[in-house]
């Protein structure tokens, strides 16, 4: 058996406001929905009765000992989780508040109190909540794709964190998970595992598995799988355009300066070399952003510590992030890696600033390069 208890590090001095909201609201309902009404029998005059046993029980015959199994509830989610069959829009966001039963809220908020808040730290409040609800829809609709005309109704806040799960792979994947293991007899203790480990194993093995071998589960693998890629896509996303406007912040307004001729990728190389930051950053507007990643990785810091300079962090970031990706096989990286953990630093997100800083180690870094990673990791620990 393996539990997850807790993720580090987390941000310090932060409260997940929205995270503690969503967690609230699910369990609010339960309590004031799902409780209470599970204790309630059905009324045999209720018509949504006759739908719900029409279409979940077309072939058994319906008796007093078969009605006093069904509770009030099971209506409730018959008419407010979403059906495939019958697909409503309200009920893409009603059936994320649902939960079958104390356990399945129990685990969905265990996993959403772990990994939520660093996610809500890096995205923000409104962007973690839209991104929170957008990938719990598109998970609703991943699972209708597979259960067709499917009566039977998805409830739970499942999809939605997978979606948190899949985006956690990608903008955490330096962190480590606290995890209780009971191996009986033999084991029985907490261990820090590696976060992509952890997460892998519940997409592969508690996910993608059942799903591919068809295994006979009330579990909505599909709903999981697709929340999970599409926090997976959300976070490639944001990351590349900064989870900003593409290069809203560039730098200030166009101005004009000779020579014109050379092209302007030319001109902006030529300008980094001269040590001309200002030149850098206005002919930085007229280069394709495609054409950037040509910049060499100590072209790409230096112009990023001049939009960082001139307040742009944002699009330092953004050209940082390019050039690893256009340089992704290149073996000296250690300085943008660091640049980059800098920024991060810099702009409250320590968390994402771990990340980066760890990765300085991994492409054999000078002696100033790796100094100052380890300088910024020790400030990251004193915050914790």
């Amino acid at each position: 058996m393996f539990i997850p208890l807790g993720d580090t590090p987390n941000p310090q001095y932060f409260r997940p406001w929205v995270n503690w909201s969503l967690m609230g609201v699910n369990i609010l309902v339960y309590l004031a929905v799902a409780l209470p009404l599970s204790q309630t029998g059905v009324d045999p005059r209720d018509p949504l009765l006759a739908e719900y046993l029409r279409q979940l029980m077309p072939d058994q015959p319906i008796s007093f000992l078969a009605l006093r199994e069904l509770s009030a509830y099971d209506l409730f989610v018959f008419a407010h989780g979403y059906r495939p069959a019958q697909p409503e829009f309200l009920d893409l966001v009603t059936c994320m508040f649902l939960h079958a039963g104390l356990l399945h809220l129990a685990g969905n908020m265990l996993f959403l109190w772990i990994f939520g808040d660093n996610i809500e730290h890096r995205l923000g409040r409104v962007g973690y909540l839209l991104a929170y609800l957008g990938t719990g829809i598109l998970s609703t609709l991943a699972f209708s794709l597979f259960a067709k005309n499917g009566q039977i109704p998805l409830v739970g806040a499942s999809g939605a964190i997978s979606g948190v799960i899949g985006m956690y792979f990608v903008l955490f994947p330096r962190n480590r998970v606290k995890v209780f293991v009971a191996l009986f007899p033999f084991f029985f203790d907490t261990v820090l595992l590696p976060v992509r480990w952890v997460l892998g194993f519940y997409i592969l093995a508690d996910n993608l598995l059942p799903f591919l071998i068809g295994s006979d589960s009330n579990v909505a693998f599909g709903a999981h799988l697709g929340g999970f890629v599409a926090g997976l896509a959300l976070a490639l996303a944001g990351e590349a355009l900064g989870w900003s406007w593409p290069w809203k912040d560039r730098g200030p307004e166009k101005r004009e300066f000779a020579p014109r001729a050379a092209h302007p990728l030319e001109r902006l190389s030529s300008a980094i070399r001269e040590q001309r930051p200002a030149d850098a950053i206005h002919t930085l507007e007229e280069v394709p952003p495609g054409e950037l990643g040509r910049l060499s990785p100590d072209e790409c810091v230096a112009l990023a510590d001049w939009l960082h300079e001139a307040g742009h962090p944002v699009a330092a970031a953004r050209l940082l992030r390019r050039c690893l990706s256009a340089h992704g096989d290149s073996a000296d990286l250690a300085r943008v890696f660091l640049h980059l953990g800098l920024l991060a630093l810099a702009r409250g997100q320590p968390t994402t600033a771990y990340q980066h800083l760890l990765s300085v180690f991994d492409y054999k870094p000078d002696e100033e390069t790796a100094q100052r990673a380890r300088e910024a990791l020790v400030r990251i620990e004193r915050r914790r």
